[in-house]
């Protein structure tokens, strides 16, 4: 997998989530790339316990990752104690002093206009002043 494109390293971890937590990360792989076609897919830190890496979205440093979990699809904004909040969309890490994430359960419902909206604000973080 190492020496594929990183588009197609996510379309692999995809493809081995045959039930709604791959449905859900192509939901929300989709609402990332539409919010801001400047950001870059990467897949980052493989290890034994994850092999096939996680996805992470970059613009000038990480916007977010997404981590697919057993009980739930984990979106996170490495500096999302920095980010309005006002849709209401994080639902974990809620005491971590940088990072943000909602997780998304097997029947939560995807905002796609607030999802979008947070990833470009996550983006105008990253912007060099």
């Amino acid at each position: 997998m190492a020496d594929k494109p990183a588009a197609e390293q996510i379309d692999d971890i995809i493809a081995g989530l045959d039930d709604w937590r791959g449905e859900t990360l192509t939901r929300l792989r989709s609402l990332i790339n539409k919010a801001d076609p400047a950001l870059v897919e990467e897949v980052k830190w493989k290890m034994p316990s994850r092999p096939e890496g996680i996805p992470v979205w970059t613009y000038n440093g990480i916007v977010c990752i997404i981590e697919p979990f057993k009980q739930a699809v984990k979106l996170t904004f490495f500096k999302g104690a920095q980010l309005a909040d006002p849709d209401k969309l994080f639902n974990a890490r809620l005491k971590s002093k940088t990072d943000r994430a909602i997780d998304f359960r097997q029947d939560s419902p995807i905002d796609a206009t607030a999802v979008k909206a947070m990833v470009r604000q996550a983006v105008e973080l990253n912007k060099p002043a």
